[in-house]
């Protein structure tokens, strides 16, 4: 079984954007990086911080590190932030590609919680988790409060979430003809992931750009399985949940992937929400904004 490089595009752009934010050079960052068997593989997660946990869920081929800005300033502040790499991403490993239904993420995730509250020798659920997710997992994140509501505090959507609105018209359009954006197997391909990714898109070195793409040719059989498994939850949050919790929404409005006018959408669906929209950046907030992300989602915690 494959599983993406732990050089990924999104931990090399959160490298990029915000290298002070590095775990390597910021030093005070009280993250760490943890493992813990669950569910037949192993889960790696960063953890940090003492105060009211907070759990953070990265998107579709992505891993914790793309976290790492927001995390570090919530765990200075009060905060036990939690960021974990999913079954099948970044360094988590040993699962069949079964796992990549967004069930079953909700499943071993829920598993994984009450593993570390052993470990730890507490209840990470006792007063009820902070969850937060981008994009797919800001999805998998409102599919785990929608089921285990009892364990959840607060909701939040870093970004346009998937399964409340259909792809954007510049995403269809590639489609159509033939390419698939998030699997790009060249250069022209590459720039324009990014560009739907990112209102200024970072300049990324010529080699690391053709590393990139060498591993999404030579895994591009597991990329586009896991892809066509995701695809399938278009329509996952639509229908207004019985019991919604505090829910905060941040949606860029630059965003190439899931068009702005869906934030009306989902404030409908989860009634007991705010929302703020960013007009200077796209589908990955806590990497373009992740000061302005910290400061927000703090705040909204600490109410």
């Amino acid at each position: 079984m494959r599983f993406f490089l732990k050089i990924s595009i999104y931990c090399i752009f959160a490298f990029l954007l915000n290298p002070a934010f590095s775990q390597t050079q910021d030093a005070s960052c009280p993250l760490e990086n943890k493992t813990i068997a669950v569910h037949g593989g192993t889960i790696s997660y960063l953890v940090g911080g003492k105060g009211p946990p907070v759990l953070l869920i990265h998107g579709l081929f992505a891993q914790k590190e793309q976290w790492m800005d927001v995390g570090c300033v919530l765990a200075k502040e009060g905060f036990e932030v939690f960021a974990i790499d999913l079954p099948g991403y970044g360094a988590s490993s040993g699962y069949p590609v079964t796992v990549y239904s967004l069930e079953s993420q909700v499943e071993i995730l829920h598993e994984w919680l009450l593993v570390l509250g052993k470990h730890l020798g507490k209840n990470t659920k006792a007063a009820g988790i902070n969850i937060a997710g981008s994009s797919m997992g800001g999805t998998i994140a409102a599919l785990y409060a929608k089921k285990y509501p009892n364990d959840i505090k607060t909701l939040a959507f870093i970004g346009a979430p998937m399964g409340v609105i259909g792809w954007s018209p510049q995403v269809k359009k590639a489609i159509f003809e033939g390419v698939n954006p998030f699997i790009p197997i060249n250069e022209k391909q590459f720039d324009l992931e990014m560009g739907l990714l990112f209102f200024q898109p970072p300049m990324i070195d010529a080699g690391i750009k053709e590393k990139l793409i060498q591993d999404y040719k030579d895994n591009n059989r597991h990329y586009q399985q896991v892809w066509n498994i995701v695809n399938f939850y278009g329509q996952a949050l639509v229908g207004p949940a019985k019991q919604s919790p505090r829910t905060l929404i941040l949606w860029g409005e630059q965003d190439g992937i899931f068009n702005i006018e869906g934030i009306w959408q989902l404030k409908k669906e989860f009634a007991n929400s705010q929302a703020t929209q960013f007009s200077d950046s796209a589908h990955l907030l806590m990497l373009e904004q992740p000061k302005r992300v910290a400061k927000i989602y703090g705040d909204f915690l600490r109410k």
